[in-house]
């Protein structure tokens, strides 16, 4: 039984999940909108909502733990242009916009954007 246990595994190993997640979060946040499955979008959510909310503190933790998680180009956006946009936003800063289903496998199709 799989009780509170949260977040999905896509078939994939620590390290690895942790990276495809990361390369998600990265081009969400350089490029504002991407298009992806829905599973994905709904995991991708949770990591980007909360570097948005720490980096809206904009102090050195909040630059560090962005740096950790990002590399450089997309940390510098998300702390100059991405975060002073949300200053006065309590939360819910990505929207999920179901496209259809995916013609080979039949996956639920989303765009994730920056609200």
């Amino acid at each position: 039984m799989r009780h509170k246990k949260i977040g999905r595994k896509f078939g994939r190993e620590t390290d690895q999940r942790k990276a495809f997640l990361k390369s998600l979060a990265v081009n969400l946040l350089l490029k504002g909108k991407i298009k992806t499955t829905q599973a994905r979008a709904k995991e991708m959510r949770r990591l980007v909502e909360r570097l948005i909310t720490k980096a809206k503190k904009n102090d050195l933790a909040a630059i560090r733990l962005a740096a950790k998680n990002l590399p450089q180009p997309a940390v510098k956006k998300l702390i100059r242009e991405i975060a002073p946009r949300y200053l006065d936003r309590p939360g819910g800063y990505t929207r999920i916009i179901k496209i259809g289903r995916r013609a080979s496998d039949g996956a639920e199709m989303v765009f994730i954007e920056l609200v």
